[in-house]
């Protein structure tokens, strides 16, 4: 009669042979076919977006000729935000999603601020309002919507100055551009 092992060999040799099947399995899985970058990239959809979320890539540059000092700098050409301290440093760029009238180049204030939630020209909940500018009869103001989704495209001939910001932005942009704070346009 052969010899009798004990339990714990039986336990031993059971987790020896699943680590092999295991190990084995992975490297045949290792050996396999590799997808290729191309595959891994979505394809365009005609459903896209009209708004594409804004993506922060490498740090802007603070434009030059947009002054000196603590300001806000709002480039209509590049549709970014730039919040610039004392020392001309910039402390957060972020692009935005303008509305359909621009303020003209130059240097403004920011005016009236309004906190609380409201329903801005395209239906939307908007929050920190912070009116800077008048052009063609209409305010243009910085302002992030509370649920913190983008603008939907404006209606043919709509004449709308609300500059959408991300939330984290408008956020950032609430603490920064108190009453009074300088905000310059540029091209």
């Amino acid at each position: 009669m052969p010899a009798r092992l004990p339990s714990w060999a039986w336990v031993s040799g059971l987790t020896v042979g699943a680590v092999a099947a295991v190990t084995a399995l992975a490297v045949q899985a290792d050996q396999g076919p590799r997808p290729t970058a191309a595959a891994a990239e979505p394809s365009p959809s005609a459903s896209a977006d009209a708004h594409p979320a804004p993506k922060e890539t490498a740090p802007a540059p603070v434009p030059d000729g947009s002054g000196t000092g603590r300001r806000v700098v709002y480039s209509v050409g590049q549709d970014r935000v730039w919040l610039v301290d004392a020392s001309d440093a910039a402390r957060r760029s972020f692009t935005v999603w303008p509305g359909t009238v621009d303020p003209d180049p130059g240097k403004y204030s920011v005016g009236t601020r309004r906190q609380d939630p409201t329903t801005g020209s395209d239906g939307v909940q908007v929050e920190q309002i912070m009116y800077f500018a008048q052009e063609d009869g209409v305010w243009v103001a910085f302002s992030n919507a509370v649920d913190g989704s983008s603008p939907p495209p404006a209606s043919a001939g709509a004449k709308t100055g609300g500059i959408r910001l991300p939330k984290a932005d408008g956020d950032a942009l609430w603490a920064f551009g108190t009453s009074g704070t300088t905000v310059t346009v540029v091209e």
